[in-house]
């Protein structure tokens, strides 16, 4: 009876633990640039003395979907969308390098350029910075443009330009800041085969039907382990008469 409660206990607490992660991939929908995390259950054997036919289901997560999602032309000069495969450099939490598909850019005070996140974009030499200026040019090599202030439209001056790359998917790992990086630590090199799209935004990959499917399918799966133990102590409390009628 312990084995049947342990059992459904530690599968109810997997399938809360897939559910969580199936409910971060919907929160993020509406994510510019989101990457879905995928999950899957594994059987796994419980060692130790009992019963070898013991088997736990445990979630495992393997990895992050990085299909291309949707693109939308949203004519804003800073936005910016990544045709094909590739991803911008930008600065993580911790200093280091990593990558994102969000080209939601903005120009924060100081002239740094940024994330819709807040994550500093990195150029050729370290973080971009834009001089003041009358308007602004990110062209599809990621090359960054401005009319300086107090010049004719004539006068494009080039500022920098965006760190794109393109390193292998297997060798990237989403970190828990929601950033890509290279499993190894290193720094993936610049690569001018990735091309942008200015004026357009990529949105989230997650499917949201195939999510919320998913998601009724993992509350059913839950309430089933719950039932068992419900059923195991009512057997318990059953047994517990037949002896005492005993």
């Amino acid at each position: 009876m312990d084995e049947m409660i342990y059992l459904a206990m530690t599968g109810a607490r997997q399938t809360e633990y897939a559910q969580t992660i199936n409910s971060n991939n919907l929160a993020n929908v509406s994510t510019t640039g989101f990457r879905a995390d995928l999950h899957s259950f594994t059987s796994v054997p419980i060692e130790g003395p009992g019963v070898d036919a013991r088997i736990n289901a445990v979630v495992e997560s393997y990895g992050t979907d990085l299909t291309q999602g949707p693109i939308n032309n949203t004519g804003r000069t800073l936005d910016v969308a990544i045709r094909g495969e590739g991803f911008l450099a930008v600065q993580a939490p911790d200093g280091s390098e990593a990558y994102t598909r969000a080209g939601d850019l903005r120009v924060e005070a100081g002239g740094l350029l940024m994330t819709g996140a807040g994550h500093l974009v990195m150029g050729d030499g370290g973080p971009v910075a834009i001089p003041p200026n009358s308007s602004l040019l990110i062209g599809g090599d990621g090359t960054i443009s401005i009319q300086p202030l107090g010049q004719g439209p004539e006068t494009l001056a080039i500022v920098d330009r965006i760190k794109l790359v393109k390193p292998g998917i297997g060798n990237l790992e989403k970190g828990e800041d929601g950033l890509l990086h290279m499993k190894d630590g290193s720094e993936a090199d610049a690569d001018a085969s990735v091309a942008l799209l200015s004026g357009s935004l990529e949105q989230s990959n997650v499917n949201v039907a195939k999510t919320l499917v998913n998601m009724i399918e993992l509350a059913r799966q839950y309430e089933m382990q719950v039932n068992v133990i419900k059923a195991s102590e009512e057997n318990a409390d059953a047994a517990a008469t037949m002896m005492r009628l005993g």
